[in-house]
């Protein structure tokens, strides 16, 4: 990686992407955001539910300023407004947020909007919509982080790979999320993920830089296992 990446290669070589929310009761997110970057972590997506604005805005500008060395791209959940006001490079959106077009407008030009799909309609949607530029899956096991879905198992998992080969360079790339930990990557990358969202696997790990280590370690070896992900991989920084 260079000090020049930019935002759509950053992206496309992504591999670990983490959920967590803001650490209020540990007390510890200068030094978490820290270690879980240098285990190998890509996106770090602040996710803390009733968080008014302007400690939101606090929170997103802290992990800026610590995954700016890393080339770490900071993502914002579900709000186009604070986005914008934070002049975003990642927005995610879920089912029921604002529809990606409209929320573009809210970002700068080189911005990418991420879209959480749970089903095969939602996945084919999420590809065809040109405002989307990457998507999750899931959740494919059952998980606290979202306890109202259904487990949407690896047949979506297939299904995207399917759909977007993660080594297509013009496919949109994908993460498949929900209780992926280091006892289901090996199902997940089987069934054709080459990127994951994790959150407990690493929030409520004891070593949250080491536990980030193991998962972006399977995961490089996985790309290096695959010819395909290597070519991909040289096309993505051209």
């Amino acid at each position: 990686m260079t000090a020049l990446m930019g935002i759509d290669a950053r992206l496309k070589l992504a591999r670990l992407y983490l959920c967590t929310d803001a650490r209020q009761e540990q007390g510890d997110l200068p030094d978490f955001l820290e270690a879980v970057l240098q285990g190998g972590v890509d996106l770090v997506q602040i996710r803390q539910k009733g968080m008014d604005k302007a400690a939101e805005l606090d929170v997103l500008a802290l992990a800026r300023r610590i995954a700016m060395p890393y080339q770490g791209l900071v993502v914002v959940n579900d709000s186009p407004a604070v986005a914008g006001e934070f002049r975003a490079d990642v927005l995610h959106l879920g089912q029921d947020d604002e529809k990606p077009k409209r929320a573009r407008k809210s970002l700068h030009e080189w911005a990418k909007i991420g879209m959480s799909t749970h089903d095969p309609k939602q996945l084919k949607a999420a590809i065809a919509d040109r405002d989307v530029d990457y998507f999750c899956v899931g959740p494919v096991w059952q998980t606290p982080t979202k306890p109202d879905y259904t487990p949407a198992g690896l047949d979506l998992v297939r299904a995207a790979a399917a759909a977007a080969p993660p080594s297509d360079p013009g496919a949109k790339p994908w993460f498949a999320i929900g209780g992926i930990a280091d006892d289901t990557i090996d199902q997940v990358i089987e069934a054709g993920a080459r990127r994951v969202v994790v959150v407990r696997a690493i929030c409520d790990a004891p070593d949250p830089e080491a536990a980030a280590r193991r998962l972006k370690d399977r995961l490089r070896q996985a790309w290096r296992d695959d010819p395909a992900m290597e070519a991909y991989s040289i096309r993505a920084v051209q």
